[in-house]
C-alpha cells in the first residue's frame, strides 16, 4: 500500500514538472525555437490542424524561424494562422518558405516575462505540494484503519517529503535556467 501511494505521488510529481517544462518553452525569450509555434493551429481544408502536421518548422538562426509547408497552397493559410495566434510575430513569405523573425525584447518586457516564469514555477510547486498533501492524507487514512503502524506512516511521510524536496529543487533549477536565458541579450 505504502509503495503504491509513493509511486503514484512520484509519477504525479514528475508529470507536474514535465508540464511546467512545457509551459516554460511557450514563453518567448527572443530566441527562435520551433516549439514557439506548437500551439498554432492552421485551417487545413476545413479542419484545424497543428502547424507541425502541415509544415516543417526549423530554427534558421537564433533570431529566425523558417516554416516550409508541405503543400504550396498552404503558405497563405499558415502565414495567417501565425499572425492570428497572438504571439506578436510577423511572418513574411518568400515563395514556398515563410520566415518568422523574432522581435527583440525590451528590458521591461524581459522583467515582465521573468515574473510570468516565476508565477508558473510557483504554480508547479503548489501542484507538487498538493500531491504531497494527498499522499500524506492517504497514509493517515491507512493509519486510522489500522492497516499500517505509526512508525510506518511517519517513515512514509518522510519519504514523500524527500520526494517533494527533490521535485521542488528540480523546479527551482528549471526556473533559474529560464530566468538566465530570458535576461541574456
Amino acid at each position: 500500500m505504502i509503495d503504491e501511494i509513493t509511486q503514484d505521488a512520484q509519477t504525479r510529481m514528475s508529470k507536474s514538472v514535465d508540464s511546467l517544462r512545457t509551459e516554460l518553452t511557450k514563453i518567448r525569450t527572443g530566441r527562435a525555437h520551433p516549439s514557439l509555434l506548437d500551439q498554432v493551429m492552421v485551417d487545413y481544408y476545413g479542419s484545424m490542424t497543428p502547424i507541425k502536421q502541415v509544415a516543417n518548422v526549423v530554427a534558421e538562426d537564433s533570431r529566425t524561424l523558417a516554416v516550409t509547408p508541405w503543400e504550396k497552397p498552404m503558405v497563405g493559410a499558415i502565414e495567417k494562422a501565425i499572425m492570428t495566434a497572438n504571439l506578436g510575430l510577423n511572418p513574411a513569405s518568400q515563395g514556398t518558405v515563410i520566415r518568422v523573425p523574432m522581435p527583440m525584447l525590451t528590458e521591461e518586457r524581459r522583467r515582465d516575462l521573468v515574473k510570468v516564469v516565476k508565477g508558473e514555477g510557483e504554480a508547479g510547486k503548489v501542484a507538487v505540494r498538493n500531491i504531497r498533501r494527498d499522499a500524506n492524507s492517504d497514509f493517515k487514512d491507512l493509519l486510522k484503519e489500522k492497516e499500517i503502524s505509526e512508525d510506518e506512516a511517519r517513515h512514509a511521510e518522510e519519504g514523500i517529503q524527500k520526494l517533494t524536496d527533490k521535485y521542488v529543487a528540480e523546479i527551482d533549477k528549471l526556473l533559474e535556467a529560464k530566468e538566465k536565458e530570458m535576461m541574456e541579450i
